[in-house]
């Protein structure tokens, strides 16, 4: 990627995320969009987020790959990672290698679950935070081993910053309980999301993935909000053939 080019896109990433600052937006979408903009921008392979529900117990919320997933849900899972040392000292924790001792002594659960899964070498955690409060984190995954560089680590902060902001707006923070209503229905949406992946899975043959592809492709194709979308899939109300590859775009 050129320089012009990736100035471009660093542009219409802010300019997206910013996009969120208003009454009307979807905070699945919005994940979304990060974690692909960590991808696309940035020296990662994959990205996942994690957010906090409303007992401060991390869940993951997007992830731009399966494996992402798998590496989000082995942190959970042995209750130990960069990821959660993120998220408890609102810090970025950076994870060169995961098979070094440190690394090791740190997280022996979690290191050895990556071993086994044959996944991912390195990873860096950036919290999402404002004023002090952390509501959950970005997780930059690579396949090899080695430091992201000062810059992409900088740029990665500042789209996690802005997306912590387009969900804790300014009226927000002012009240607690509708921070923790905005952070559950993100949780909320994110199950039924992982339910309508699975009906398209099933009914038309393909992975997980794929299925996520044209759950998003459908829901910007036809304007209509991706949660939104899924929980028609998951209740019956709308047909998986019509977001199957070749399928005629619905009218607006």
């Amino acid at each position: 990627m050129t320089h012009p080019e990736r100035e471009r896109q660093v542009g219409q990433a802010f300019v997206a995320l910013a996009d969120t600052l208003v009454d009307d937006y979807d905070i699945i979408d919005l994940l979304d969009q990060l974690v692909a903009y960590c991808v696309s921008l940035l020296a990662a392979d994959a990205a996942g987020v994690l957010l906090g529900d409303a007992r401060h117990e991390l869940r993951v919320v997007a992830a731009s790959s399966e494996d992402a997933q798998t590496m989000e849900l082995l942190q959970l899972q042995a209750d130990q990672g960069p990821g959660l040392d993120c998220y408890q000292h609102i810090t970025q924790v950076r994870v060169p290698d995961l098979a070094e001792a440190d690394a090791i002594d740190r997280w022996p659960a979690f290191v050895a679950a990556v071993e086994r899964s044959g996944g991912f070498r390195s990873m860096h955690a950036l919290p999402l935070r404002l004023r002090g409060q952390a509501i959950g984190g970005l997780n930059l995954f690579h396949r090899r081993p080695g430091p992201l560089p000062d810059g992409d680590l900088v740029l990665g902060q500042a789209l996690a910053d802005v997306a912590t902001i387009g969900i804790l707006s300014e009226r927000s923070i002012r009240r607690a309980e509708v921070v923790t209503e905005q952070l559950q229905a993100a949780l909320n949406s994110r199950v039924i999301n992982e339910q309508a992946k699975g009906v398209l899975a099933q009914s038309l043959g393909v992975g997980m993935e794929d299925a996520f592809d044209l759950l998003r492709r459908y829901s910007r194709n036809n304007n209509v909000r991706l949660s939104e979308v899924a929980r028609q899939l998951a209740e019956g109300r709308l047909d998986a053939a019509a977001l199957a590859p070749g399928a005629d775009p619905q009218p607006r």
